[in-house]
């Protein structure tokens, strides 16, 4: 039988080197823009953390961001907390409202759309993290249509 002879990881190890880098660091020019959609359920899997901190990285690399919560993407976009909205249950539990106001504060604009926010998932406009601005469900094409006649970069984000 095979024996194990390597040692155990520790605490504190590098599984992996993190610091090389294989491509160019892209800047956008003055004037680009990017679009973040999101067409996921909060808590249904990392996608959507995961492509907030993408928004995030697309600020500071000196786009002109916008985040656009559609479908089940306006669950990201709701004021969250236990026992009180702001509270923080567990660690993590306040990621998604964390990272949309940083989005906020750091210049990108976050949109959500009015339908799903009611029809589909019972809400209203005061649910929202303030200043989060809510659009008409006939915008949701638009705001996309206008960043592809504006040649931004576009990240859909879609799981079911």
């Amino acid at each position: 039988m095979p024996a194990v002879t390597a040692p155990a990881h520790q605490k504190g190890d590098y599984l992996v080197d993190y610091e090389e880098k294989k491509f160019e660091d892209v800047k956008a020019a003055p004037g680009e823009k990017a679009l973040v959609t999101f067409h996921t359920v909060a808590f249904e899997g990392s996608i959507g953390l995961v492509n907030l901190l993408q928004a995030s990285r697309l600020i500071q690399k000196g786009f002109e961001t916008s985040v656009l919560l559609y479908g089940p993407g306006v669950t990201l976009g709701v004021q969250r907390g236990f026992p009180k909205l702001g509270d923080e249950a567990f660690p993590g539990h306040l990621n998604f409202n964390n990272r949309i106001e940083k989005i906020m504060a750091d210049g990108g604009k976050v949109y959500c759309c009015r339908f799903a926010l009611q029809a589909l998932y019972g809400h209203g406009e005061g649910s929202l993290i303030p200043g989060i601005i809510p659009i008409s469900p006939l915008d949701v094409l638009d705001i996309v249509l206008l960043h592809r006649r504006d040649n931004a970069f576009i990240l859909d984000t879609w799981t079911l």
